[in-house]
C-alpha cells in the first residue's frame, strides 16, 4: 500500500511523476537493503525488541511523510521515505524463522511455507485497490496513514502470538558476512535476483501493453493474475507437498517458471495475456518455497532470520533492477516482453552451475 500511496500523494499535490516514481523506488530499495541488517539484529536480540522498535520507527516516518507535502519539500520527503523503507520490519523473514518451532515435521513445514508464500499474493491483490479506494474516498494522506496503521496492526498480531514471544535467538559467534560466507547461499541469493528481475519487468510490461493495446484495465489485471496463480499454487501445495531432493525441486520450479514466460513474447491479446501470467505465478510459489527450505538447510546456526532476509532482499533488488531496465525498453515491445524470461534464464543458469554443490540438500 505504501509505495502507491506515496505516488498518489505526490500527484495530488501537483508533483511530477518522476518525483513520485523516484520516491517509490527509494522506498522499495531502502526496504530491501534494510532487511538483512534487521534480520541480523533479530537473530541477536530477538523478535520482540527489534521488530517492535522498527515498527514504531517506520510508522512514525510514514505518518510524518503523509503531512510533509512531498511535492513542495522533496528533500524532507526523501529522508522520510528512506527512513520508512530502511526500518520496514522484517516480519516475513521472522515469520518463516518460526515455522520449524511451530511445525517440527518437515512435510508440514513445506506445506506451511507453500501457503505462506502463496498467500503473499493476496497483498498485491488487495493492497493497491484499498489504497486507491481510501485515496479517492478521502485523500492520499489518509491512504498513506491507513497503510502505516495497517502495518502496526499486522506487526502487533505477529509479535503477540505465542510462537513469536517464545522464540529466542541462538547465542553464537557473529560473522561480518553472516550467511553470505556460505558460497552456496551466495549463489542461491544471486540467482533469486533474476526471479525478482522477471517480476519487476512484468510490472512495466503490463503498463506498456495496456497503453499500446488501449486497455487500461490490463495494467492492474496482469499483476493480479500473477498473484492469483501464486495463491492457487500455495493452496494446492498445502494438500500435495512436493517430494524429492530440494535441489531438484528448486531447479524444476525455476525451469518451469522460466519457460512459462515464453508465451508473453508472442504479444498475446489482453485476455490471453492475463491467462498467460497465471502460469508463472503458479510456478513462483514452489520456486520460492524451495528457496526458503534450501536457505534453512544451508544457513549457519543462529543466522536463519538474516539468511531469510537476504533472500527477500535479493528478490527485491532484482525487482527494482527489472523495473528500471524495463523502463528503458518501452520503445521496443518485443525486447520488453522477453525480459521476464531473461531474468528466469539467468537464475536457472546460476542454479545449474551450482547443482553439484546443492545435491547434498
Amino acid at each position: 500500500m505504501a509505495p502507491l500511496a506515496i505516488l498518489l500523494l505526490v500527484q495530488d499535490e501537483g508533483g511530477t511523476l518522476a518525483l513520485g516514481g523516484a520516491l517509490c523506488a527509494l522506498y522499495g530499495l531502502a526496504s530491501a537493503l534494510g532487511q538483512p541488517l534487521l534480520g541480523r539484529l533479530v537473530d541477536r536480540h530477538g523478535q520482540t525488541l527489534i521488530t517492535g522498535t522498527v515498527v514504531a520507527l517506520t510508522t512514525t516516518a510514514l505518518l510524518a511523510l503523509a503531512f510533509t507535502r512531498p511535492a513542495g519539500h522533496p528533500a524532507a520527503a526523501t529522508v522520510l521515505t528512506v527512513a520508512a523503507g530502511v526500518t520496514t520490519p522484517p516480519l516475513e523473514a521472522g515469520l518463516r524463522a518460526l515455522w520449524p518451532s511451530v511445525l517440527p515435521d518437515s512435510a508440514q513445514q513445506c506445506a506451511a511455507l507453500a501457503i505462506d508464500t502463496g498467500s503473499q499474493g493476496l497483498i498485491y491483490i488487495a493492497g493497491p485497490p484499498l489504497t486507491a479506494i481510501f485515496a479517492h474516498a478521502f485523500n492520499p494522506e489518509t491512504a498513506l496513514a491507513t497503510a502505516a496503521l495497517t502495518g502496526v496492526a499486522g506487526a502487533t498480531i505477529v509479535l503477540t502470538a505465542p510462537p513469536s514471544r517464545a522464540w529466542r535467538p541462538a547465542r553464537l559467534r557473529s560473522s561480518l558476512l553472516g550467511p553470505l560466507r556460505h558460497p552456496a547461499l551466495l549463489r542461491l541469493f544471486t540467482a533469486l535476483s533474476g526471479i525478482g528481475f522477471a517480476l519487476g519487468a512484468l510490472t512495466v510490461w503490463s503498463v506498456e501493453a495496456a497503453g499500446r493495446q488501449h486497455t487500461p484495465w490490463l495494467a492492474g489485471a496482469v499483476p493480479a493474475a500473477l498473484s492469483a496463480g501464486s495463491v492457487t499454487a500455495g493452496l494446492l501445495l498445502t494438500h500435495r507437498p512436493r517430494t524429492g531432493p530440494l535441489s531438484r525441486q528448486l531447479l524444476g520450479a525455476c525451469a518451469a517458471f522460466t519457460a512459462s514466460w515464453l508465451p508473453l513474447i508472442t504479444e498475446p491479446a489482453p485476455v490471453a495475456a492475463v491467462v498467460t501470467v497465471l502460469l508463472p505465478g503458479a510456478f513462483l510459489t514452489p520456486l520460492i518455497t524451495s528457496a526458503f527450505l534450501t536457505t534453512e538447510t544451508l544457513a549457519p546456526p543462529g543466522m536463519v532470520t538474516e539468511a531469510y532476509a537476504w533472500l527477500i532482499a535479493t528478490v527485491g533488488t532484482g525487482q527494482a533492477a527489472g523495473t528500471a531496465l524495463a523502463g528503458l525498453t518501452t520503445a521496443h515491445p518485443l525486447v520488453l516482453a522477453a525480459l521476464p524470461a531473461l531474468g528466469g534464464t539467468a537464475a536457472l543458469a546460476l542454479l545449474l552451475t551450482a547443482r553439484s554443490r546443492h545435491d547434498h540438500t
